[in-house]
């Protein structure tokens, strides 16, 4: 038998093509959501100790922070998302020399970006502070931040991408470990550095490094034996071709986290400017929307969590032409993704005070603005599970343009344009009203593109059936 054959018998009794969806669904997504939510954590659980230890500016500061992690991630999961859906794809169709290769070059991009990344950080930190929207009182406190902050993002760019690798290969849990591991980590570290170490902003920065670098370390002890390839030395020499199949699968998650960079600093902004005008002054919407911002991204990662812990069940089988099963595995992960959004949508609406407080005390001008803010401009939480799970869909499927687009729909061809306009006519007030209008109308759109893939799949199946009726 040659090494094809081989291949395919391998494909047939793969556990993603005979496994139950919807147990593979919860095996490959509750490590993806950890790793998300882990993702969200890092920034957040920094506020949420500078909130009581340092006061609302330091909360600016990591608000003002934000774009650049933000930015590190779209690299992150551009890099990650497309090498693990080309890893699974490659082993849909038995080409395991292929996907190792894929595998080894994701590693190495993963290194070569996250160091560009933190070195042109460093370079440019007075004027990216001042473009992501710092106040006069505020830049102090987010220069002490960022600047040890950038020492960690080639870290964190490496450790995403072998998260989503490792889950790849078949090792959801030693994934998730890995990211508790980090995430437990800063945890600790943060409230011993701020509060025993009096460091301020700068421990809780120094917290978030250390525990990537952790984060990074068991990766690299768990790829040095793969459970489905091989890594040969010759896979690690960066190829323009590998890159350019990654990037195609992997552009839509990352635009999506470019499109919230973008977000939040024309929100940045727009909060300060506006915010001078109304009777909140600037520093008030600043810190308060940042915050609202990361516990909305806390609710994001899980639905991207969920969507990509769909990702090889729906890449395997989609390159193994099982579409059924892919049917069945995108159905079951928009109701999970939008069951989680109705129950989040009820908590943003009835405790948005109670969850403000986890970030410390304030004043009552401050609760006013926040509770405000939850219910208006996150009023449509409940539908934003679909957008995500189906640009996430179309990626692994092998159709980057599809996911790109549907991936650029919240935030850059609704949000950002209705905030601009909605801030000229109701200043503060019009930006809220912009985000449930472009909540609702990205999600009508991508129900109707995932709404006419799916047909098409029941009429491929279909079409299979006819012309082999016993297989």
């Amino acid at each position: 038998m040659d090494g094809h054959a081989a291949s395919k018998t391998d494909v047939a009794g793969h556990p993603l093509a005979t496994g139950d969806v919807r147990r593979l669904l919860l095996k490959y997504a509750v490590p993806a959501i950890i790793a998300m939510v882990v993702g969200a954590l890092y920034n957040m659980v920094d506020q949420i100790f500078i909130g009581w230890g340092v006061g609302m500016l330091g909360n600016a500061a990591t608000n003002v922070a934000f774009p650049l992690m933000t930015f590190s991630m779209a690299i992150a999961l551009t890099l990650a998302i497309g090498g693990a859906s080309n890893f699974n794809l490659e082993q849909g169709r038995g080409n395991r020399d292929r996907a190792g290769r894929i595998f080894a070059n994701v590693l190495t991009y993963a290194a070569i970006f996250g160091t560009l990344i933190g070195a042109v950080a460093l370079l440019l930190l007075d004027p990216m502070i001042a473009a992501f929207g710092a106040t006069k009182e505020v830049f102090p406190y987010a220069r002490a931040y960022m600047g040890i902050v950038v020492l960690g993002t080639p870290f964190l760019v490496m450790s995403v991408c072998s998260s989503h690798l490792i889950r790849a290969d078949g090792s959801p849990r030693y994934s998730m470990m890995c990211n508790l591991t980090g995430a437990l980590l800063n945890t600790v570290l943060d409230p011993l550095f701020i509060f025993t170490f009096k460091m301020g902003v700068a421990g809780a920065a120094w917290a978030t490094v250390i525990s990537m670098m952790v984060n990074w370390c068991l990766a690299v002890f768990y790829m040095a034996r793969l459970r489905t390839v091989e890594l040969k030395p010759s896979y690690f020499k960066p190829r323009l071709n590998s890159l350019k199949a990654v990037s195609k699968l992997g552009i839509g998650a990352g635009f999506n986290q470019i499109s919230m960079m973008f977000v939040q600093v024309t929100l940045n902004n727009v909060m300060t400017i506006y915010g001078a005008a109304s009777v909140y002054g600037s520093n008030i919407p600043l810190a308060a929307s940042g915050i609202i911002t990361k516990v909305n991204m806390l609710f994001m990662s899980v639905v991207i969590g969920i969507a990509q812990g769909g990702q090889p069940i729906i890449s395997f089988n989609y390159g193994a032409k099982n579409y059924g099963r892919v049917r069945r595995a995108i159905t079951f992960t928009l109701s999970s993704a939008t069951l989680v959004s109705a129950v989040v949508f009820l908590l943003f609406q009835a405790f948005p005070r109670q969850i403000i407080d986890v970030f410390g005390k304030v004043n009552e001008q401050y609760y006013e603005f926040v509770e405000r803010y939850f219910r208006i401009f996150l009023f449509m939480t409940c539908v934003n599970g679909i957008q995500p799970a189906t640009a996430n869909f179309f990626s692994s499927i092998g159709k980057a343009m599809r996911g790109f687009f549907i991936s650029l729909t919240r935030q850059i061809l609704f949000l950002i344009p209705l905030m601009l306009i909605f801030a000229s006519y109701g200043g503060i007030d019009g930006v809220m009203y912009a985000g449930p209008v472009a909540d609702l109308a990205a999600a009508v759109l991508a129900a109707v593109y995932i709404t006419r893939e799916v047909r098409e799949m029941k009429r491929l199946e279909n079409t299979a059936a006819r012309e082999y009726p016993g297989k």
